[in-house]
Order: structure tokens, then C-alpha cells, then sequence
């Protein structure tokens, strides 16, 4: 028997077997994520980023070999997982941006991971994300700079303590006036981040993407037919 049933039973394999899961970002976080999910067995991940593998890729993202430089990651990527599992696998090599949130179609989906760099596509995704009723959107914050895999954990946007980019996110929202609509979860540090700006090591990057792997299979294998929680924070 499959080790992932004999942890998740035969419905929640079934689940994760129907599920759509789509990865934003396939870089130190995204694309450790994206294995994850397809080791585990969700039936259909979308991979979308726009970048191609580079050097200063090797240490830490998962596409990233001496043969894969100069690929697209997603496809890179795509390759890679399709060795793995039987997933349907679909690599769109492309940039999200507020301009062209609908033609991703995320309503057709069950799960969204955010691991984009950038605050304003990354701002954009979440408001575009909690405005729908269906998908779940589970979001990366800032994995650079740190050293320390043990202080990486989850808790909901507006309760993340101690990361730059969410408070550059918050500070998007308050500044704009417009606000997620539903409560978000998101992978984070407490640690302080060290080192230089683009700083970054597998160890850390790679956890959050676990993390946020995780998060993402158990909503899908046993709490996928609960209702969102509504938005309840404080402005």
C-alpha cells in the first residue's frame, strides 16, 4: 500500500487524487513545495513563474542543476516531477500580475500557493485570491535572510510578527484602503533576517515550502469542504 494512504486513508487520497493545486512562484520555496504535492499525490499542479534557471539558482531551488541553466523553471521543474508521479503537470511560463488575474482561472481551482517575490504581484494575488469563494490561498513570506529552519511557522497575515515582506504587504493594503477579504495563512520566520538583501539558503527556503506543502495537503485530504473563515482583523 502507498505510504501516503497509509497516513492519510483512502478518502484522503481520493481527495488529494481530485484536487488542483496551483504553485505561483517555482523558485527556493515554490518549487519544494510543488514536489511535495506531487509525492504526496494531488492530481493536478499548475506551475507558473516567468524567470529561467540561473547560477545563483544551484543552491537552493530544486530545478536548478548545471544541465537545467538557462531553462525555463517551470518546465524544469515540470520535467522533473513528471518522473515522479502520475499528476497531470502544466508549467505556464508567466508573470502574474493584477492585469491578468482572470486568465488563470483560480476559480477552478482548490488550493493557490504564493510564493511570489514581488510585494505588488504578491499583493495582487492575495486580494484576487480571498475574493473568491472557492480556492484556499496559502502564502510564503519572506524566506531570505535566514538561517534558522526551526523558527520558520504559520499563523494567519494579520498576526505575522517579525517579517519585512508582510509588513510591507500590510503596509500596501492600509496605504490603498483595500483589504483581503478572507483570512490568509502564511508560512513565516520570527527570526531576524541576516546577511546581505538577496541572501538565501535551501535549508530555510526549502522548509517553507514544506510548510506550506503541508498545510496545503491537509486542507485538501480532510478540511476542504469547510466553509472560509471570514475576515476579522484589525486595520
Amino acid at each position: 500500500m502507498n505510504r501516503s494512504e497509509l497516513l492519510y486513508g483512502a478518502e484522503g487520497m481520493e481527495s488529494l487524487r481530485r484536487a488542483r493545486v496551483i504553485v505561483f512562484g517555482c523558485g527556493g520555496v515554490g518549487s519544494w513545495c510543488a514536489e511535495a504535492l506531487a509525492r504526496t499525490g494531488v492530481g493536478h499542479i499548475s506551475l507558473v513563474d516567468f524567470d529561467a534557471v540561473d547560477v545563483s539558482n544551484l543552491n537552493r531551488q530544486l530545478p536548478a542543476t548545471r544541465l537545467t541553466i538557462g531553462q525555463p523553471k517551470v518546465e524544469a521543474l515540470a520535467e522533473r516531477l513528471r518522473t515522479v508521479c502520475d499528476a497531470e503537470i502544466v508549467a505556464l511560463e508567466r508573470r502574474y500580475t493584477q492585469a491578468d488575474a482572470e486568465a488563470f482561472g483560480l476559480e477552478d481551482y482548490d488550493a493557490v500557493i504564493d510564493a511570489i517575490d514581488s510585494v505588488a504581484d504578491k499583493a495582487a494575488l492575495m486580494l484576487h485570491v480571498a475574493s473568491l469563494s472557492r480556492p484556499r490561498l496559502f502564502s510564503s513570506m519572506g524566506a531570505a535572510r535566514r538561517i534558522d529552519p526551526a523558527q520558520v511557522k504559520d499563523g494567519e497575515f494579520w498576526k505575522v510578527r517579525g517579517c519585512p515582506l508582510a509588513r510591507a504587504l500590510r503596509d500596501r493594503f492600509k496605504k490603498d484602503g483595500t483589504f483581503p477579504a478572507r483570512k490568509i495563512r502564511c508560512v513565516y520566520s520570527e527570526e531576524a533576517p541576516k546577511g546581505e538583501p538577496k541572501g538565501s539558503g535551501m535549508a530555510v527556503t526549502a522548509t517553507f515550502g514544506m510548510h506550506l506543502a503541508a498545510l496545503a495537503i491537509n486542507w485538501l485530504a480532510y478540511a476542504n469542504k469547510m466553509p472560509a473563515a471570514p475576515l476579522k482583523c484589525n486595520k
